[in-house]
């Protein structure tokens, strides 16, 4: 009676621990997509406020000068969100899966 008594308790200290380090995990990854979507936000209103004073100021709308900020941030936003998302958020761990089956639903179409 005594073992059994000892190991619920090692089970449920155990089981505490992985429920902590779950939360942990979950925590640090919300504080990443949070600063993914700071990120995001700065990006869109500085790069506006940017090309509206390029613009205003005699500068041409279509011309690399005024995207130069944007293109170049661009570059290091998009490596932000891959940091953020993994490069699995565009080709899922299912995708391969998903276009096998169905590719081979198109085979069998073709059989029938």
């Amino acid at each position: 009676m005594e073992r059994n008594t000892e190991y619920n308790q090692m089970a449920s200290a155990e089981n505490k621990f992985l429920r902590e380090e779950a939360y942990l995990r979950a925590q640090k990854k919300v504080k990443s997509l949070l600063g993914f979507y700071w990120h995001l936000a700065s990006y869109v209103i500085v790069n506006i406020i940017i090309i509206i004073l390029v613009v205003s100021n005699g500068g041409r709308l279509f011309s690399f000068g005024t995207f130069a900020t944007a293109i170049f941030w661009g570059i290091g936003l998009f490596f932000h969100f891959l940091g953020v998302f993994g490069p699995d958020f565009l080709f899922g761990k299912n995708w391969e899966k998903k276009k096998i089956e169905k590719y081979m639903e198109k085979e069998r179409q073709r059989w029938e």
